[in-house]
């Protein structure tokens, strides 16, 4: 037995104890003149009172505290049975009161204004049922809190919901309730943190946002076969390692010397809201949902190289950019052994040929005229048509962006773009001798426009292979 609860009982029989002898000088104190009740209590009628109030406090902590180590059914049943026991006694009483004429008769209907005459004793009868019902609902109410509470709880923890605590309160069986479903708290806990941290390691692997954009929440929810078609920028880096570095460098070196500058643009792709799909030897394919994202990204990308190649004393790397939008599908193939996430493209193709267009040019980056034609037109992006690559039967229009060039060259390129866009159509005419004087007059304005270089000599040769009458 609990400290406080033998505190209780020793109050519980001091109190019943001192309120019998002090009763006396309670009823004494108290008499009916001419209709009318009189209280004239001394200080030891004080004092019972004092100890009744007492006595009626300690006696119901002592009761509750009870109650709460009986089940459910037996509290109800001892919580209602004295209430229904005093509630039938004062009905029996009420009903009979004009019958007594013994002090306490007495005393009641002068308190309570019954006589022979008016019968007020029916009305008192009406509100102690009432005051009874209401009672019985709080008690019920009270007795029954826990089941609501474990009714959350159970509803909560079927759809995997855990939360920090788990209180039910109530008597001892609810406890015992309490700490199974803790138990069960706990392992869900344990459970779904298993689950976070190996989606956190899948994820190193499997882009969080592939996997929503399967309308799934982990990797481990992914079934082989699961696929949704989206219209997506696609954003292909590669980084030129080129001769040199390869023969410098041992093996090992120079995958971990290539590997750095990965290091330096995956982060830039995640922070502009793309995922990485793909790593194609030392080239990266990455996915973006707007293509504003994926030309910004891109952008940066070109930046950070270029930022990484003045803080490395080992040989520099070159970065060849390339965004095109097309319809993809986000899928998972594999078996049930082994399940990937990936995107399914035909524009493959496209990137190895736009990629040889950046090698031949030396231009930085590519962007598609799919992309172009979904640009909002608020976004402000300067480039210049370079040229069409034809897959499978179909041409596509590409085009330099000029943004990743320092200002001042920038601004060159862009004011001459339109005599540039001039002389490559003139090339693809075979107006060689047009496009030769035209890529010869925008050259003098930017010696280092590499593009122009390349499509002036391209012409002079064409030029040179034609029959000599043919350009007089």
């Amino acid at each position: 037995m609990k400290t406080n609860t033998k505190i209780w009982i020793v109050v519980f029989l001091v109190s019943l104890v001192g309120g019998a002898v002090t009763s006396s000088y309670l009823f004494s104190g108290i008499s009916i003149i001419n209709g009318r009740i009189i209280f004239d209590i001394s200080t030891l009628g004080w004092v019972c009172i004092a100890f009744n109030i007492l006595n009626l406090i300690s006696g119901n902590v002592l009761f509750f505290k009870f109650l709460k180590t009986r089940k459910l059914s037996t509290v109800l049943f001892l919580s209602t049975v004295p209430v229904t026991l005093v509630f039938g006694g004062l009905m029996f009483g009420l009903f009979s009161i004009n019958n007594y004429s013994n002090s306490p008769a007495v005393f009641v209907r002068t308190a309570l204004n019954i006589t022979t005459t008016n019968n007020n004793n029916y009305y008192w009868i009406i509100l102690l049922a009432i005051v009874y019902l209401i009672i019985l609902a709080i008690t019920f109410m009270i007795a029954t809190r826990p089941i609501k509470k474990i009714e959350a709880v159970t509803k909560r923890l079927a759809y995997g919901e855990v939360k920090d605590k788990i209180n039910i309160g109530g008597t001892k069986q609810f406890q015992e309730i309490e700490s199974s479903l803790k138990k069960i708290n706990e392992n869900y806990k344990i459970k779904d943190e298993v689950i976070k941290q190996t989606s956190i390691e899948y994820e190193k692997f499997v882009p969080k946002k592939l996997i929503k954009f399967l309308g799934k929440k982990s990797i481990i929810e992914l079934e082989v076969g699961s696929q949704v078609k989206k219209t997506a920028t696609m954003l292909y880096c590669n980084i030129k390692s080129g001769a040199v570095v390869s023969k410098t460098l041992s093996l090992e070196d120079n995958f971990n010397y290539v590997n750095s500058y990965l290091n330096v643009v995956t982060p830039i792709i995640r922070k502009f809201g793309g995922f990485v799909d793909k790593y194609l030897e030392n080239g990266i394919l990455s996915v973006f949902i707007s293509p504003q994202s994926a030309i910004t990204c891109a952008i940066n990308i070109s930046r950070a190289i270029k930022q990484k190649n003045l803080s490395e004393e080992m040989p520099k790397l070159e970065v060849g950019l390339i965004i095109h939008t097309d319809e993809i599908i986000f899928g998972v193939v594999g078996d049930d052994q082994r399940k990937a996430p990936t995107i399914v493209t035909n524009s493959m193709e496209l990137f190895s040929k736009l990629d040889e267009i950046n090698e031949t040019f030396g231009s930085v980056m590519l962007v598609t005229k799919n992309t172009l034609n979904t640009l909002p037109t608020t976004f402000k992006l300067a480039y210049r048509y370079i040229g069409e690559v034809d897959i499978e039967g179909t041409e596509q229009s590409v085009f330099e962006c000029l943004e990743v060039f320092a200002r001042q060259k920038r601004e060159k390129l862009y004011k001459h773009h339109l005599e540039f866009e001039n002389g490559v159509r003139a090339y693809q005419k075979g107006n060689f001798e047009q496009a030769k004087q035209i890529f010869e007059k925008v050259y003098r304005q930017e010696k280092d426009d590499k593009p122009c270089y390349v499509y002036f000599n391209k012409s002079t040769e064409n030029l040179g292979r034609l029959p000599l009458n043919a350009h007089e």
